[in-house]
């Protein structure tokens, strides 16, 4: 038969996961993606406590506030620009902007002191990198998660290297000898560079991961081979479809969990989307 793809294939996978783990998912969009699937089908998962983030450094500075427990205070909070009339923090997404610095802080608290709970009790981490391009606030020189809308001008944009994202991977997995990491790359192109630019930040996160020695589910590759058709993305013809995103769940829980588990998870994924059916009026 006519073959029609290139299929990624996944080396058995040394990265085992069961609904006896916590599981802690920390990253770009695909994380979002991830995450929920996991906790909508009864894993015992956190993910993103302070949203989405995108570049290396940010997701190991959430590590280590995660770590450290340390709250956010007033210091932390910043007047969003573009008139959008709200507050938040370098560390956060968007996502949990508020109106008032006090809103924004009981929130930010709340959902950081859930997290570093169930961060010290993980065994396994899912990372998912999205791009090498930082943004380093002038005021500070802190490398922020997000810019808040506030003028480019502040800021100073720069591209990770190879050495520097495989330091920071290698400082994560050895600082937490406890806990099992697995890497993985947004299938999300960033196009601001254009397609060269894209694939250049792109190589420099795979070589840095490679570099760490650490576990990979080939996610990006999967899209980029194995589904490389534009129907298998959303209209803007960046994002992944919704079946895109299923389709890679599929594959990653094929790859990661276990036979003896597959009877309960098959089981909670029917609860589940029993639990999304509405009968008509």
């Amino acid at each position: 038969m006519m073959k029609l793809q290139t299929p990624v294939l996944c080396e058995p996978s040394p990265f085992r996961l069961s609904y006896a783990d916590r599981i802690m998912v920390l990253g770009s969009c695909f994380a979002d993606e991830i995450g929920q699937r996991l906790v909508d089908y009864g894993f015992q998962a956190t993910f993103n406590p302070f949203g989405t983030l995108y570049n290396p450094v940010s997701i190991s500075n959430a590590v280590a506030r995660l770590a450290s427990r340390m709250p956010f205070t007033t210091d932390d909070v910043v007047e969003m620009g573009a008139g959008a009339g709200k507050v938040c923090s370098f560390s956060h997404h968007t996502s949990f902007a508020r109106t008032d610095p006090p809103s924004f802080l009981e929130n930010a608290n709340a959902r950081l002191a859930e997290a570093a709970e169930v961060w010290k009790e993980a065994d396994r981490v899912l990372i998912t990198l999205g791009t090498a391009w930082a943004f380093r606030w002038k005021e500070t020189g802190e490398t922020v998660a997000n810019c808040l809308k506030r003028p480019a001008a502040e800021f100073t944009r720069y591209r990770l290297t190879v050495p520097q994202v495989s330091a920071l991977l290698s400082g994560l997995t050895a600082r937490y000898p406890d806990k099992q990491f697995l890497f993985t790359m947004s299938p999300i192109r960033h196009l601001a560079d254009g397609a060269h630019g894209n694939q250049l930040s792109k190589s420099t996160l795979l070589l840095g991961i490679e570099q760490t020695g650490a576990l990979y589910f080939p996610a990006f590759e999967i899209v980029m081979d194995e589904l490389r058709d534009y129907r298998f993305y959303a209209e803007d013809m960046v994002h992944p479809s919704r079946q895109t995103a299923g389709y890679l769940w599929e594959r990653f829980i094929d790859w990661a969990l276990p036979e003896e588990e597959r009877p309960r998870y098959e089981a909670a994924v029917k609860a589940f989307r029993q639990s999304q059916h509405r009968p008509l009026a």
